[in-house]
């Protein structure tokens, strides 16, 4: 077992086994643990030989989700910060200190909506960059993303379209892997689902789904491209059928129907 599954069931335990009850949040802490990795992920700074993330967050609660995290809060914030830890550590990111966790309450989220806001402060006087911006705000709630549970009911539907769609299979370099029923990210980066080792392919390249017609493939804002067929995929996620030559960067998968 790989050491972030491992850190991702000692989260669930904390609520779901050490505290010996059934954790009723709709915000569960592996979402939010896969949302931190997220937004460690998007907020990178490249100096001249590293690469630094934001080693600062707040999670923002709705006063319903805030309320069952009583009792077990600091203990999912230390497995929380030992997630992050260990993410940089694996995708050879700089912190300038162990990654701090702060949850807060915000009476404008409903139940199942959660924001991060992440930040990177200098360890020497906590001075900040960039500056902290308030829970929510209007125009894309300033430095703070909003999730919602609802991606978790979204993962629900894609294994009935999965199902529907026929079982999808990637094939990189002779070997054949099963895409899962809500989809597999491809890249570099040793966290997507299906690993694509090459230097022209961006860690996380692009995201195979199903959808109501079938599979399809996104580009999720790869250096190099996506193309089906020889043709480029665009804003839109792409149809797949089976056969299909797609190529991330100069690598190149097939995609098959099963």
């Amino acid at each position: 077992m790989s050491v972030l599954r491992n850190l991702e069931n000692r989260i669930a335990g904390l609520v779901e086994g050490t505290f010996g009850r059934v954790f009723k949040s709709e915000v569960r802490p592996v979402e939010i643990a896969h949302k931190l990795a997220k937004e460690m992920d998007e907020h990178r700074t490249v100096s001249v030989s590293r690469t630094y993330v934001p080693n600062e967050y707040t999670v923002w609660l709705s006063p319903d989700d805030r309320e069952r995290y009583e009792g077990v809060e600091h203990e999912v914030i230390d497995e929380l910060s030992g997630y992050l830890l260990e993410h940089a550590r694996r995708e050879r990111l700089a912190l300038i200190s162990r990654p701090k966790i702060e949850f807060r309450t915000d009476d404008r989220l409903s139940l199942g909506e959660f924001g991060i806001q992440a930040r990177l402060v200098r360890a020497a006087d906590g001075a900040q960059a960039p500056a902290a911006a308030p829970a929510v705000e209007p125009a894309g709630h300033g430095n703070t993303m909003i999730y919602s549970a609802a991606d978790r009911h979204q993962e629900q539907l894609s294994e009935v379209r999965a199902n529907r769609a026929g079982r999808a299979i990637i094939v990189v370099d002779g070997k054949r892997m099963l895409v899962g029923a809500t989809g597999a990210v491809l890249g570099r980066s040793r966290e997507c689902d299906i690993v694509v080792d090459d230097a022209n392919v961006s860690r996380r390249h692009a995201e195979v789904r199903p959808s109501p017609n079938g599979w399809t493939v996104a580009d999720l804002g790869s250096t190099n491209g996506v193309r089906v067929n020889g043709r480029p995929v665009r804003s839109a996620p792409q149809p797949l059928r089976d056969g299909d030559l797609v190529e991330l960067g100069t690598a190149q998968v097939t995609f098959e129907i099963d």
